[in-house]
């Protein structure tokens, strides 16, 4: 499974230490169907790519949201097949955020470890603008661990950093308008019900919800991109 450029190069060992699980972990998502097999190289190796870590590092997120197998199969299943490993980035940014605190306090070591690679100190700076890193103090940082994978990727993305922070602030905006009329709208639904009901509603429609959002979202922003790019040739 890949569905970007880069090929499969880490073996089950390189996977697994990279996720941050055992191996036994890995050949058992594998068996269970939630992970893609590997491509076979030579002598019969097994190389996994981009793709299986992202997908991993979803699945390991959804497990510890308190998700059972048979659910996060369910949840898997109801993904786009395509998907890159950018967008499996978002959507576990997505599931990190059903957590009510999603920050740790990590050493500068133990974050580049987590982001999978070294990080300079234009990397740090970036990062602290996108609001996934702040220093706690001279040795340790305060990590999203939600948001970190995918504001390492947004390091190599073209955009200046404004650009970037401008982009954020849109899907702010446009986020908690969208929350507020659907607040509204199960607030009508629930107005006459238990305080009780009302909150395992919430707790139950929240990652459907952000799901649909993503979800529609994604499919939105291909279209506008598809279509700038046929008018960009077009001219």
């Amino acid at each position: 499974m890949t569905t970007d450029a880069e090929e499969p190069t880490l073996t089950v060992d390189e996977l697994a230490a990279r996720a941050g699980v055992t191996v036994r972990t890995v050949r058992f998502y594998g068996g269970k169907g939630l992970l893609p097999p590997p491509e076979i190289g030579p002598r019969r190796v097994g190389h996994y790519g981009p793709g299986h870590l992202a997908r991993l590092a979803l699945i390991e997120e959804l497990r510890q949201q308190g998700m059972t197998l048979a659910a996060i199969e369910r949840y898997l299943r109801q993904l786009p097949s395509d998907l890159s490993p950018h967008e499996l980035a978002i959507h576990r940014a997505v599931v990190a955020s059903w957590s009510p605190d999603t920050a740790r306090t990590l050493s500068r070591r133990e974050l580049e470890r987590r982001a999978g690679r070294s990080l300079t100190d234009e990397d740090m700076e970036r990062l602290a603008a996108m609001n996934v890193v702040t220093a706690a103090d001279d040795e340790t940082f305060r990590v999203d661990v939600g948001l970190l994978r995918l504001g390492v990727q947004l390091l190599d993305v073209p955009l200046s950093q404004e650009a970037i922070l401008a982009a954020r602030t849109v899907l702010v905006e446009h986020s908690r308008a969208a929350a507020h009329a659907l607040a509204q709208l199960f607030r009508g639904e629930v107005a006459e019900r238990d305080a009780r009901d009302v909150k395992s509603l919430s707790a139950y429609m929240h990652p459907l919800v952000v799901q649909a959002l993503l979800t529609t979202f994604q499919r939105s922003l291909r279209e506008e991109l598809s279509e700038w790019l046929i008018g960009s040739r077009a001219g």
